[in-house]
Formats: C-alpha cells, structure tokens, sequence
C-alpha cells in the first residue's frame, strides 16, 4: 500500500492514508507504540503518524498537514481541531468500522485556516 508522505522541515517522515483501508492498515501497526498520530476532530480526514521522534515545530506541520488532507477543510474551508494522541492510547473494538479506532486521551492543536493555506501554497 503506498501512504501518503510528507516530510517536516527538519526531515521527520509522515505517512498517512488515503482511505478508510488504508487509515485500518496503517494504524493497526502502531497500536501500542510511542509514535504521535494525528486526525482531525471530525470524521474524513487521513490518520498521520510521525516515524521518528518529533520536536515541536515537526508536530505543528503534521498537524497543518492532516488538517489540509481533511474533508473538513475541503468542506469548509475554515480553522480545524486536530487532535494528536499516541498509539498507546488507540484501541480498536470489533464492532467498529474499518478505518474508526477509539483514543482515551488526547491533545488538541487548532490550525487556522491561513496556516493551512500557507502550506498548500508552498506544496505546489
């Protein structure tokens, strides 16, 4: 399967899915880990992980990232609430849809919709 990639400033790799498969098949191999992941609060946007250790700036872009791949920019255009939590603190229940998974806790970065302008401007 080919993820998303996206590289931060200083170098970090991000992947992240393209569909509801892909977002499955990508974080049911970080269940458990330390790594960051991130999706927006609303449904519909890509599950992105951070493969090596992040600092601040390396969150931020993920973040500004994941928010631009999500149906709630492309929809509204507006400022989105991404929440990043780690994959110790995803779980997957039977009943849930491919591509759902359940946080227990989590933190929220709100990007604004210039950052994410920003960001589509300087990736084309």
């Amino acid at each position: 399967m080919k993820f998303h990639e996206f590289k931060t400033g200083s170098g970090k790799k991000i992947l992240a899915g393209k569909s509801a498969e892909q977002n499955e098949n990508l974080i049911s191999q970080f269940i458990g880990k330390s790594n960051f992941i991130f999706h927006t609060a609303k449904p519909g946007s890509p599950f992105c992980v951070i493969l090596e250790k992040p600092n601040k700036k390396d969150l931020k872009e993920t973040a500004i990232f994941c928010a631009s791949k999500s149906h709630d920019w492309r929809d509204n255009k507006k400022d989105v609430i991404v929440h990043v939590f780690n994959g110790k603190d995803i779980y997957k229940e039977k009943k849930m849809k491919i591509g759902t998974f359940g946080v227990k806790k989590f933190k929220i970065i709100k990007i604004k919709k210039e950052e994410i302008e920003r960001f589509l401007k300087d990736e084309s």
